[in-house]
């Protein structure tokens, strides 16, 4: 019997999704489990990499079985991940040295800063190397304060008895028994420890983080043999892991968006902004940064990307902190009623600001408000601060790209809101293109996988999808003027002027 179906895990920053596929690449069934938030009073986030490890078994048992398949017809898993949240481990025994890290967290600020005081105009050495900015917000700093602070860790990493990476790692070498240890390029370029242009890890700027090279994964095309699997035991037959994506980079591809200048918009706890510039590197001025968007058939891509700490957790905040709404869908109702007059502006700085601002010192503000400023009103203005965030990252790329974009595709549960979706297209003056599927990140992964596997056509299984089009309506004039608003508003965060 021919093996039909492709499995794809999504393990993201809330929680760990199994999704299952069918020979034509539609998505038959999923299933997901949240994982514990671990945040202390410094504001510090982490995340238990056992948890997530037993939770993606879990769901892989639990899709099976409320999709009622034969395990048996599964051909082969694609992964995708929450990005630069490192995790470090005992290569030989396989358990975690520390939580793992995760990227919202800045605790690793005070070494780059060390980094920065110590080595004269480091900071535009790693960018040039590494096409990323400086920053706590990557893997490097993570992996750096673990070795420094957790008792133990620095004599295991002498000895070259610890690894040390991405979730994907993390994953790959639990599924596969420890017996591989790989990452992918999305995910490598992520780490502000690989050389973006040579494609191999950077010698000098691991040296600044105290980071043995020896240490780090081997790094292999997104689409290769990243082993076999059973799933602990699950599956009378292993099956082939064959392929890896850093969960954006997951997204950028279930979207389609596989030639030069196509973009999209993930919209999640955060947000990435991805651009793909093809096969060559084109490196920022502007405040965003260059990844590779993944090696596939030998080749690599490059894009041009933007993060944003802050955007779907804005909704959550309003949620479960301000208590302004019961669900996350009331949120387009109140903004619908608001007082069209109000020009109260959130600027959601929780951790700092990421592209193409990056102040980890900036903190929240909401300015604007007068006496009628009511519930309606800052619920508006939590989600009009997502919109905003990601035209100050699509401007920036278009000029730096040199291209004018033709819309923004975009993925995720806030693309639900049809008020956020017409404001994002009436700010960027573009038609934002929301497709019928949800999980963008997973089925890139799975798609990847089932395209290695000659299981799906590439042509055919990408025009499967259908969009919902959102054109612009707003005035010019109105649209300026609002965004101008925004503008200032980010002006009085800022702690670097």
């Amino acid at each position: 019997m021919a093996k039909q179906y492709i499995l794809g895990v999504d393990q993201s920053t809330q929680g760990t999704k199994a999704l299952l596929f069918n020979a034509e690449g539609d998505l038959i069934c999923r299933a997901d489990l949240p994982h514990e938030q671990i945040i202390n009073e410094k504001g510090w986030v982490e995340h238990n990499p056992l948890e997530i490890y037993n939770n993606t078994i879990a769901v892989v048992k639990a899709v099976v079985d409320k999709a009622g398949i034969d395990k048996n017809e599964i051909a082969g898993l694609g992964i995708s991940n929450q990005r630069e949240t490192a995790v470090v481990w005992n290569r030989e025994t396989g358990e975690p040295v520390y939580n793992a890290i995760v990227w919202q967290c800045a605790r690793g600020e005070a070494i780059c800063q060390r980094i920065v005081r110590e080595h004269a105009d480091t900071a535009k050495m790693v960018q040039a190397h590494t096409g990323l900015q400086l920053s706590p917000y990557f893997s490097a700093a993570k992996i750096a304060w673990v070795l420094e602070q957790v008792e133990g860790a620095k004599e295991l990493a002498e000895s070259n008895r610890i690894c040390h990476g991405t979730v994907d790692s993390w994953l790959v070498y639990k599924l596969t028994g420890g017996s591989v240890y790989k990452t992918d390029y999305s995910n490598a370029s992520r780490t502000q420890m690989y050389d973006v242009r040579h494609l191999q890890w950077d010698e000098e700027v691991c040296g600044l983080f105290g980071i043995d090279t020896k240490n780090l994964a081997e790094v292999c095309d997104s689409d290769s043999l990243f082993g076999e699997t059973d799933f602990d035991g699950y599956l009378e037959e292993k099956i082939p892991i064959h392929a890896v994506l850093g969960d954006s980079h997951g997204a950028l591809f279930g979207q389609g968006c596989l030639k030069p200048g196509m973009t999209k918009a993930t919209y999640g706890t955060g947000s990435s902004v991805m651009m793909n510039i093809g096969e060559k590197p084109v490196f920022s001025s502007k405040g965003v940064v260059t990844s590779l968007a993944w090696g596939m058939g030998g080749k690599v891509n490059y894009v041009l990307e933007g993060n944003i700490n802050y955007t779907g957790a804005v909704i959550s905040w309003l949620q479960k902190d301000l208590k302004l709404i019961s669900s996350a869908k009331e949120s387009q109702q109140l903004a619908e009623s608001a007082n069209p007059a109000d020009k109260t502006y959130l600027v959601p700085a929780f951790t700092g600001l990421g592209a193409p601002y990056w102040d980890s010192n900036a903190t929240g503000i909401i300015s604007g408000m007068t006496r009628t400023t009511g519930q309606a009103e800052l619920v508006r203005a939590a989600l009009d601060c997502i919109a905003y965030q990601i035209t100050d990252i699509v401007k920036v790329m278009g000029e730096d790209a040199g291209v004018a974009l033709e819309e923004l595709r975009v993925d995720g549960g806030p693309t639900r809101n049809g008020y956020l979706m017409q404001f994002q297209s009436d700010m960027l003056g573009i038609p934002v293109q929301v497709p019928d599927a949800e999980e963008l990140s997973g089925i890139g992964a799975a798609y990847a996988a089932g395209l290695a596997l000659h299981i799906y056509n590439k042509e055919r299984v990408f025009e499967r999808m259908s969009r919902r089009r959102f054109d612009k309506q707003m005035p010019d004039d109105l649209q300026q003027q609002k965004y101008q608003g925004w503008k200032e508003a980010v002006q009085m965060v800022l702690t670097e002027k």
